[in-house]
């Protein structure tokens, strides 16, 4: 489904300290991060991880339960064959424990010209930690590099880990009226999937020169 269950907010659990840390990307670039729980390493997504991100998926949407969206947590999650379009077009990261296991992942796809989020999903196991914001991060790094002018998603607007967050790491709303043709067309897809029984946003994120 579209991009809905990032959950990795940077929000410590009870007797955890934050640290900062190094997290090299795939490229071996340094990256310094605020995270409770320490990862090693950002790496591409290869096909043998594919169907683990399908379990991420699954973890990542049980929290709608507590708010009342269990629509959205018994969602499927996307297809092997979805990933692997998103992992073969080099638009595909994951986070990765000290066994090199994926614990959250992202997905992208060009959309308007821009990088359209479209998937980022921590496990709950992994949650609140900062991991989604450290794949958002490396992903705009990323962008910036291919000279795309900036990331774009669409979420719920209401949900505290969905637009809220997304506003705090540098995202701002779109109105309906100015959408570009790819952002129209997955908003109207979204709306005919029955999305649209919670509020929902396309946002963006302005990316400056690489």
């Amino acid at each position: 489904m579209p991009q809905d269950r990032q959950s990795g907010q940077c929000r410590q659990r009870p007797g955890q300290a934050r640290s900062e840390t190094v997290i090299p990307d795939d490229d071996g670039t340094p990256t310094l991060v605020v995270v409770a729980d320490p990862l090693t390493h950002i790496r591409a997504a290869d096909i043998a991880d594919l169907s683990r991100l399908r379990e991420i998926e699954r973890s990542a949407g049980e929290i709608f339960r507590d708010i009342g969206m269990a629509a959205i947590a018994d969602d499927e999650p996307p297809t092997v064959e979805t990933l692997a379009r998103h992992q073969s077009a080099g638009l595909a990261w994951v986070a990765v424990d000290t066994d090199d296991q994926p614990v959250a992942y992202l997905t992208a796809e060009p959309i308007d010209r821009n990088w359209h989020i479209e998937q980022v999903s921590v496990h709950a196991d992994h949650a609140r930690r900062g991991i989604g914001r450290v794949l958002l991060e490396h992903t705009a790094r990323r962008a910036m590099v291919a000279g795309t002018p900036a990331l774009t998603l669409t979420t719920f607007a209401d949900v505290p880990w969905n637009a809220p967050y997304y506003e705090r790491l540098g995202f701002h709303r779109l109105p309906d009226a100015t959408l570009a043709p790819g952002l129209r067309a997955i908003r109207r897809h979204e709306t005919e999937l029955g999305l649209d029984a919670w509020p929902r946003v396309a946002m963006r994120r302005d990316l400056g020169p690489g």
